[in-house]
């Protein structure tokens, strides 16, 4: 896998000018000089890496151990390199690229189980190559490298329709927490939760955001105060066990979080620690918000018990960073995600539109048949 230190970081941070501010936007995932490339989040926010996956087990390494994670990034690193190793692979046929397809996703399914945007990507790009079959190597070769790169447009453009939605919600002159990171970093770019403080600060409204350090990982220490601080956005980091003292206190006004997977019900999945900032929000009565888009409902589960969770290495838990802080033998559990009932959330923000106190009723109404 080859490494370019500070090379083309800035062909994926795009500035623009909004209200005579400079603006900085970063996308996780993209396709740059005719192949799959990807910041090495676990590197951040010290680093700033490019990474180029161009082997299936280098790709599958990069997704496990979370240089690329958020759902939506998962699911677009996941159909980027499934295009990039169909065009890498020297195929005989049409029939032989096929398989080698079916194989490359085969794989892929199995290295993360939580967030749904995997699995969907990759569904959609199994169709899109059996669709091109009759066309030729170029012909899907060509067909899989356009759905991977829709796949990555329609989540920019879902995160920006979330950041509108929700931006309503956000109490000016507050204080909001957001757990974990579910940010440009996690997505296609803009970011779900953190597209929703995007939207309402460039659109005039200030507040402050409180992000929790989001243990075993510290997605939200190491990756979230990096987007709020090149946003320009007031941000201050907490423990995670601050975050009641935090809202008892009065400064934590709302809570804002991204999801891997949303049941028919409501019940989400999202980083483990996530239940119990809800629980805590219904305690101190304060408005618990979920910004997802629609991609992140899977509607075949009838609720969150049907979610699978997955449970990674231990040595997370036994670590802080690279330093060792327990015995490097005491039994540690390390549930990635947990699920948190809907009846804790306020309101689900997505693409489409608000589901207040989501219920089955209100996320049919709204999604219909996706």
């Amino acid at each position: 896998m080859k490494t370019d230190h500070q090379q083309s970081i800035n062909n994926n941070c795009l500035r623009e000018m909004h209200s005579g501010e400079e603006i900085f936007e970063v996308s996780p995932v993209w396709w740059d000089g005719g192949g799959l490339a990807m910041l090495d989040q676990t590197l951040l926010p010290h680093e700033e890496v490019v990474i180029r996956p161009r082997t299936l087990a280098d790709l599958k390494e990069a997704i496990c151990s979370l240089r690329v994670r958020g759902a939506p990034a998962i699911g677009i690193a996941a159909a980027m390199g499934t295009a990039n190793l169909a065009i890498l692979f020297n195929a005989q046929n049409s029939r032989s690229l096929m398989e080698e397809v079916e194989r490359i996703i085969a794989e892929l399914t199995l290295t993360r189980p939580t967030a749904v945007h995997l699995f969907r990507a990759l569904d959609r790009m199994h169709y899109r190559a059996k669709r091109a079959l009759s066309s030729g190597l170029k012909g899907i070769r060509e067909a899989l490298l356009d759905e991977a790169l829709l796949i990555q447009r329609e989540e920019i453009e879902a995160c920006r329709c979330i950041g509108a939605y929700g931006a309503s919600l956000i109490p000016a002159g507050g204080g909001v927490l957001n757990h974990c990171n579910a940010g440009a970093l996690a997505t296609g770019g803009y970011g779900t939760s953190l597209g929703v403080l995007r939207h309402a600060w460039r659109n005039g409204t200030k507040f402050t955001a409180y992000v929790d350090e989001t243990r075993p990982l510290l997605q939200g220490a190491r990756l979230t105060t990096w987007e709020l601080e090149r946003e320009g956005i007031s941000v201050i980091l907490i423990c995670d066990n601050m975050a009641g003292y935090m809202m008892k206190s009065g400064r934590i006004n709302a809570v804002i979080v991204g999801a891997d997977r949303i049941a028919a019900n409501g019940d989400t999945a999202n980083k483990i620690g996530t239940y119990t900032t809800a629980v805590l929000a219904r305690y101190h009565n304060i408005p618990f918000y979920v910004a997802a888009s629609v991609s992140t409902f899977d509607l075949a589960l009838y609720d969150g018990a049907s979610i699978p969770i997955e449970e990674r290495n231990p040595d997370e838990v036994r670590k802080f960073g690279f330093s060792c802080t327990a015995p490097a033998d005491v039994a540690a559990a390390n549930p990635a995600f947990d699920v948190t009932p809907a009846e804790l959330i306020s309101a689900i923000i997505t693409d489409k539109g608000l589901i207040k106190h989501p219920d089955r009723a209100g996320i049919k109404a709204l999604l219909g048949g996706v």
